[in-house]
This record gives structure tokens, C-alpha cells and sequence, in this order.
């Protein structure tokens, strides 16, 4: 097979780079040194994370120039994510670092008045202009295709500027910004979405780029209605993952975080099926993003040989959408003694194939030692060393919290809303009560004041679990997630209590969720990612159609 060079400078998720490059048929040669990159025929510089870190590890190394070297000489350039930002002259992100400065342009951090930040989810990437519909490809982008989008800085566009100086454009729109989702000239081609998280449309353009295949035409000149713009609402698929009591990897779902059988079956662990086959499964039912849950720690093993990481170097393989991985993201010393860091620990699951990490009870700890401080940062905490070295958007936060009922907000210090749903005693009001170990133990502490510290700290999502509604299949606690999103401005992923379709569209109606997460009612065949999907589209909501054809 024809090669490709990729050069890896601790740009996170690789892995599933080169899981999408070999399944277009092509192998991978790595970058490990500058001299390397002049016996390169086609470069990719993929990345994720700081714009300023990024090109100060490139010129530490000596990169720079010879990547300068490989462009002018004509030879095929692609950069993804940071690596197309290391294009512009600069960024907010960094205003001392300097950029290759082949695009004059600067990137800024999108406005958080009308939305989210970071952007993440799925999102256009669209050569055609004032409601026009191109039948051109660029590199395989095509007007109808969603690509996956993760960063909080982007190049703004403005229409004509780029394409005086020679660059076609593909643009994106998030709230009411329009910015550069992909760039092309001459040799170079780059994107701020990440091609190997897209799917078989991500597929399609990474196959464009390497063979050499600028534009083509489309079969048919689709419909300006087929091509909205915008994020889609997003739908994940969770898969709790533990060992069961015979020793074997399994998916399992629980009641109110009770995963055994409750009679017929010996008190046994609920078994749902192998993790990497339901991950695949839900992948092309048309699943935007799949996260795995280890929800027991694997003893005695060592940290390295950790079940969850062949997971995600299986599940990568067949698996091109974004992989969120959680449980014992923390500080931990292995079975020989050795001193292992949280980050450390996601390293290796980001090079297993990971996209993001979640982290639980940890962070409980690190918000109460955040109040504890004063509000002030430690430095030290797993969110703040994985964002740091990763970015914001690399760390999720698993919120287990559950109610407790009050006659009025004056009962307690904690944050409370009026409930629509009265506590046993006809209570009006509740709070919610953060908890940890797998919500066995509560803490006096509310999820305001989790998810604005952990906010401050670094992460970039808030996976919203709710315990009184786990496994109940009556829909999403709406109150929870609206009280959650009029508190930060980091994207939050409804989760707990999905068991119809309809509940995907009562959360995406009723509240400002960026995401909704379903788990049991996909494990036992009630219904299907797409059946949900299917069902938003109905109602008006904008989805992602899954495609299967590069």
C-alpha cells in the first residue's frame, strides 16, 4: 500500500488517524525527526489542544521549517484541527506564538452569549455560497455531510478575503458565527474538523486528500433544504462496561446504579452484550459519539494491561466517531509500586484510541479542595494536568448527583430550584446532592457548585447523570439540566432516563442540552440510535444521517 507520514507531537488520539488512513488504504510512516519530513511524499500534522503549545513543541523539535521546506516544494500538506490553525498568522489562544502565516488571517475564541464553548458535535463543512448549492467536491466534502467539529477558537470568515490570495473555502456556522471549516491551495489542504472522527464522510475526504483527488463532480446537485446549516443535535450511546462475576468483559445497565438481576438469575451482574460488537452496532445505527464507562475498577491488574485500553484499540478499528472513555482516570500506583498520574493514565487511553476522558468522583474531590482554597486553582488536579496538556475539550466530567427534598430554600445553604415533581412530603423544593463511588456515598455539596468549579479547573463537558432517574425510562430530568446550563457555559450531555424517542425530542425542546445520551433502551433492542434520530428529524430537529459509503 502507497504511505503517508504523520508526524505526532503528543496531538492526543492518533491512533484513530491511522485506524481511518489504513481503512482507506494507505499505511502510515512515522515523522520522528526533522529529517525525516524531507523524505516525506505527503505530510499530515494532525493535533489537538493549545495553539501556542503546539507550535512551541513544533519549534523546539526543529519542525518548522522543513514543514515550511515540504509546502514550497509542492509536496501534499494536510493539517487537522490545530494542525490547519498552525496555518494562520495567530490566535487569541496564544497571542505571542506565531503561526506558519501562510493565511493572514487570526483565529478567535467563539462568543459564549448564544451558546456552548467549545464547539462540539457535528457541524458542516460548505463550499457553496449565499444559499447557493455547489456540485463541486472539495477534497470529498460535500454540502450534505456532517463532519465532527471539538475546539473553542476558529478563523472567522469573511467572504471573498481568503479567495483573493488563492484559498478555497468550506465554512461552517455555529450560533451566528460563520468560520473556516476547511481550506485549500495549490498543494495544501486542511480542516478544523477531525476526518477520522466523521465517519464514512470524514473517510471520504482523508481518501480525497491522498489521492490527489481535488474536486469532482457530484452525482446530483443536492437540495439548499438537504444542506442546513449548523450542530446537529447530537445522540450518544453509553455503554457501562465491568467485569461480571465469571471474570468476562461485559456491557451492563443498572436501576438507580444497581447493575444485578434483581431475581431469576442468582443476584447475577445484568450481561447485555460484548462491548467492541455493541460499540460497532451502534456506530451504524448512525451513533454521533460512543462512550464506555468502566464502572468497577479491573484489581490487580496492571495499569498498562487494562481491559478498557484493548477496548479502544479494538473499537477504533471499525469505530469513526468520537470515543469518550471513563473510571479510574485518577493518581494511582500500580501493582509494582510504580507512582502513575491521571495523566498519564489518559495518555495511554488516548493513544488506545480515545477522544475524550471522563472523569467522577475525582472530581468531586478536586471542587470541594477548589471551595476549600477559596476558589482558587491547586494546579495539581487530573482536570487541570489533562486540559493543559489535551485541551478543555479532552475532559468530560461524570456528574452522579440525586435529590433531596426541602420545605423551602431556607432549609438548606444549598442551591435549590421549585420542583414540578414534590418530594414525599409534598415538598416544593429540592437540591442536588453530589455523589461519589458510583453514587453509594453522598457529600454536602450541590451540583451548582461541582460543575462551576470543575468549569474554572478546565473541563470542557458535563456528562449530566441524574440517579433518581437511571434506568426508569420516563425521560430526562428537565429541571436538572436547564438549573445546570443557566450555571456554565461548557457543553452539557443530558443523560438518565431515556427509554422512547420521544424523550430525545422533550430534552432538545425543553432545554438547552447540547447532547442527550440513551444506554438501556438501545442495549435491549427497544429501539434503535437511528429510530431516535429518525424521530428528531420528524420533529424538526437537525441530525447527522449516517453514511456508509466512502
Amino acid at each position: 500500500m502507497p504511505t503517508v507520514h504523520l508526524l505526532d507531537y503528543v496531538a492526543g488520539n492518533v491512533r484513530s488517524l491511522v485506524n481511518a488512513i489504513e481503512k482507506v488504504g494507505y499505511t502510515v510512516e512515522w515523522v520522528k525527526s526533522p529529517a525525516d519530513v524531507s523524505s516525506a511524499e505527503k505530510l499530515i500534522i494532525p493535533g489537538v489542544g493549545h495553539f501556542g503549545s503546539c507550535l512551541s513543541q513544533l519549534e523546539k523539535a526543529g519542525y518548522i521549517e522543513p514543514i515550511r521546506d515540504h509546502i514550497k516544494a509542492g509536496k501534499p500538506f494536510m493539517g487537522i484541527c490545530v494542525g490547519l490553525q498552525t496555518l494562520f498568522d495567530g490566535s487569541e489562544e496564544d497571542v505571542q506564538a506565531k503561526g506558519l502565516g501562510l493565511i493572514h488571517s487570526r483565529l478567535r475564541k467563539f462568543q459564549d452569549t448564544d451558546k456552548s464553548v467549545p464547539h462540539i458535535g457535528w457541524n458542516t463543512a460548505n463550499t457553496s455560497r449565499t444559499g447557493q448549492v455547489t456540485d463541486e467536491s472539495l477534497y470529498g466534502l460535500r454540502p450534505t455531510s456532517k463532519y465532527y467539529y471539538v475546539h473553542s477558537y476558529a478563523a472567522p470568515y469573511e467572504e471573498g478575503k481568503l479567495e483573493k490570495d488563492g484559498w478555497a473555502v468550506a465554512t461552517a456556522r455555529y450560533g451566528q458565527e460563520e468560520f473556516v471549516g476547511a481550506v485549500a491551495k495549490d498543494n495544501i489542504f486542511a480542516t478544523q474538523f477531525h476526518p477520522e472522527k466523521s465517519g464514512a464522510a470524514g473517510l471520504r475526504v482523508l481518501k480525497a486528500f491522498l489521492d490527489g483527488k481535488r474536486s469532482q463532480k457530484l452525482l446530483e446537485r443536492p437540495l439548499a433544504a438537504a444542506a442546513r446549516e449548523g450542530l446537529t443535535r447530537r445522540v450518544i450511546a453509553c455503554l457501562d462496561v465491568r467485569t461480571n462475576d465469571s471474570g468476562d468483559l461485559v456491557v451492563t445497565k443498572g436501576d438507580q446504579y444497581d447493575v444485578r438481576e434483581k431475581e431469576g438469575a442468582g443476584n447475577a451482574v445484568r450481561n447485555l452484550g460484548k462491548p467492541v460488537d455493541m460499540a460497532k452496532k451502534y456506530y451504524e445505527q448512525g451513533a454521533d459519539e460512543i462512550t464506555f464507562l468502566n464502572i468497577t475498577s479491573f484489581r490487580n491488574c496492571p495499569v498498562a494491561d487494562t481491559p478498557m485500553l484493548e477496548i479502544l484499540r479494538r473499537a477504533s478499528e471499525t469505530v469513526f466517531v468520537p470515543l469518550t472513555i471513563g473510571g479510574g482516570i485518577r493518581d494511582t500506583v500500580d501493582t509494582d509500586g510504580t507512582s502513575i498520574s491521571a495523566l498519564d493514565i489518559a495518555t495511554m487511553y488516548f493513544k488506545s484510541g480515545a477522544d475524550k476522558v471522563s472523569i467522577g468522583s475525582d472530581a468531586v474531590t478536586a471542587a470541594e479542595e477548589y471551595y476549600a482554597r477559596g476558589g482558587k486553582l491547586g494546579g495539581k488536579t487530573a482536570i487541570e494536568s489533562i486540559s493543559a496538556a489535551y485541551g478543555n475539550q479532552a475532559v468530560v466530567i461524570s456528574v452522579d448527583p440525586k435529590r433531596v427534598y426541602v420545605s423551602s430554600p431556607d432549609a438548606t445553604s444549598h442551591h435549590t430550584i421549585k420542583t414540578r415533581t414534590p418530594g414525599p412530603r409534598g415538598e416544593e423544593y429540592c437540591w442536588y446532592q453530589c455523589t461519589i463511588k458510583g453514587g453509594r456515598e453522598g457529600r454536602d455539596f450541590d451540583v451548582r457548585q461541582l460543575v462551576t468549579a470543575v468549569e474554572a479547573m478546565g473541563a470542557g463537558e458535563i456528562l449530566l447523570n441524574c440517579i433518581d432517574k437511571d434506568g426508569s425510562n420516563s425521560g430526562f430530568d428537565l429541571e436538572l439540566i436547564n438549573d445546570v446550563k443557566a450555571a456554565i457555559k461548557i457543553p452539557v450531555i443530558a443523560s438518565s432516563g431515556a427509554g422512547h424517542p420521544r424523550h430525545f425530542e422533550e430534552v432538545f425542546a425543553q432545554t438547552r442540552t447540547d447532547a442527550a445520551l440513551g444506554a438501556g433502551m438501545f442495549h435491549r433492542g427497544e429501539f434503535t440510535v437511528k429510530q431516535v434520530k429518525d424521530h428528531l428529524e420528524e420533529k424538526g430537529h437537525l441530525v447527522r444521517s449516517f453514511e456508509d459509503n466512502i
